[in-house]
């Protein structure tokens, strides 16, 4: 029995990775592909009952029986599909009587202990193909679904979950993806642990599109070469012409049967940015929006500010327009209240002042869509974990644009050439040019406008240490500079002791006479 077993451990050994490498070129896995080439469908958020998954059991046989399997093969990020494969078997193996084993957890932090890997994770990671049709809709998996339907339909703040903490108003990465009856998955983010991410999809039926960083045309290539086996995944790269060089966005996409989930979290797609070594905490916004009615669709005049401003930055990430069109199927009713607020890379000009919609002009802009703009005092909170070589000019644009200035008053404030009688009146404190200035605004302003960051002691005495705070950066440079705005600094601590912030989140408020 025992020698029986092995063999079909060895077999289904063979045929994950055959699954896995049956597209990838020889150069790569040492086989040559096993299937014909076939163009990779367009895909968009809608669902349908019609379409179905088209049954692989011949080709797995057959490739299970044919394949040489490779010494090495590596993914987009250096994964060993042989040895992945192999240690998940031994786990398996061991399953009832081991601990859960220790987990890497990247440059940022040692080894820590983690939970145990995921129930129904997926045995492979290589996606089913979907039957040939001109334009292929997202199949509705058979699988059912956790949630009936919209889980937040008017919005909600989570903080992420985190290992070795109880519970309490707080969401795991398994229950902000949903998985079971995902039919589409758009995600964007900075860092990324691909493989992670793949064990908490079901990759064999969710469409999955990564919006990636890569601005040399080789990498892209690269990337594409090396997901290029697996038909449900692809690749999207935001322009980074010119002085771009940075694409840290982190936005999710999440289309399901009856409601698509927006998601704008503040952790990156790696395992401690979502709480899996205990040390890292991170928050996330999540709306859930009903589909429209079959034939039903939104038109732009009927968008929200909110709808508008998400399908401008889509277009920006250069998204195809099939995904973006998906988007009008929704009802954006829920998001009247709310403003979606990006940056996008670049220099933006023109007689149609797109400048106006992005960065911290575009925060400005809507704040005042909201109805929220004052010219009086106000004051400002802001938890962030990287803080550069920020001066009192642009902490002064970002109170501003808190205010609702959308970029011209500052504007104003630097160009603006000072009167004659107050040319040597004031010191020039910053960036801009304090002619036009109101008497004692810098002097208020570190005092109205709060920076919160973790200090020394802080990370020092957090649970993963200084070894855990790579994420959480700053320079003794940039805080000795003349014109940092020192006094507008506070320690910023979790209230579940330990753990390190990785949050940004601002928050502010008017005074009333």
């Amino acid at each position: 029995m025992a020698e029986r077993s092995n063999d079909d451990e060895e077999e289904q050994l063979r045929l994950t990775i055959a699954l896995s490498l049956q597209d990838q070129p020889a150069v790569h896995t040492g086989i040559q592909s096993m299937r014909p080439e076939t163009p990779k469908e367009i895909i968009d958020i809608n669902s349908s009952d019609d379409d179905s998954l088209t049954s692989t059991a011949n080709l797995m046989a057959h490739l299970a029986s044919a394949v040489k399997l490779p010494e090495r093969a590596h993914g987009i990020v250096g994964l060993d599909r042989r040895a992945m494969e192999a240690e998940r078997l031994a786990r398996k193996r061991k399953a009832s009587a081991s601990p859960p084993p220790r987990r890497h957890r990247g440059k940022h932090c040692p080894d820590m202990e983690a939970p145990g890997p995921v129930k129904d994770s997926p045995t492979s990671m290589v996606p089913k193909t979907l039957e040939g049709s001109e334009r292929a809709s997202i199949t509705m998996p058979h699988t059912e679904s956790s949630t009936k339907g919209p889980k937040y339909p008017n919005g909600i703040v989570r903080k992420s979950w985190a290992y070795g903490f109880p519970r309490h108003e707080d969401i795991k990465i398994e229950e902000v993806f949903e998985r079971n009856d995902l039919n589409l998955a758009v995600l964007s983010s900075f860092q990324w642990d691909v493989e992670w991410v793949l064990g908490k999809l079901n990759a064999a039926n969710t469409k999955m599109i990564f919006v990636m960083q890569a601005k040399e045309q080789s990498t892209r290539e690269q990337y594409e070469r090396e997901t290029a086996s697996m038909p449900n995944l692809r690749l999207c790269f935001p322009s980074m012409e010119g002085q771009v060089n940075c694409m840290h966005s982190k936005l999710m996409l999440l289309a399901h049967p009856t409601y698509l989930r927006i998601v704008v979290p503040s952790a990156n797609l790696v395992p401690y940015d979502w709480g899996e070594t205990g040390v890292m905490e991170n928050m996330v916004f999540i709306i859930d929006l009903p589909r429209l009615e079959r034939n039903r669709s939104a038109t732009a005049e009927d968008m929200t500010f909110f709808g508008r401003e998400l399908i401008h930055f889509l277009q920006a990430m250069g998204l195809q327009q099939e995904i973006i069109g998906s988007v009008y199927n929704f009802d954006f009713t829920a998001t009247k209240d709310y403003a979606f607020v990006h940056t996008i890379g670049g220099a933006h000009g023109g007689d149609t002042a797109p400048w106006r919609r992005t960065g911290y002009c575009g925060l400005g802009r809507a704040v005042r869509e909201l109805g929220l703009s004052n010219d009086q005092e106000i004051y400002v909170d802001m938890v962030t974990s990287s803080i550069g070589a920020v001066n009192r000019g642009f902490l002064a644009m970002l109170y501003l644009a808190a205010q609702g200035d959308d970029g011209l008053k500052e504007y104003e404030w630097r160009t603006s050439a000072p009167p004659k009688s107050q040319s040597n009146k004031r010191s020039i404190e910053s960036s801009l040019t304090p002619a036009v200035v109101p008497d004692g605004f810098f002097e208020r302003l570190e005092e109205n406008f709060r920076i919160f960051f973790p200090s020394q002691e802080t990370v020092e005495r957090s649970r993963g240490g200084v070894g855990c705070g790579g994420p959480i950066c700053f320079s003794s440079r940039w805080y000795n500079a003349a014109a940092f705005p020192q006094r507008a600094l506070r320690d910023c601590k979790s209230r579940r002791e330990g753990l390190l912030m990785h949050n940004k989140v601002w928050k502010f408020w008017y005074t009333f006479e």
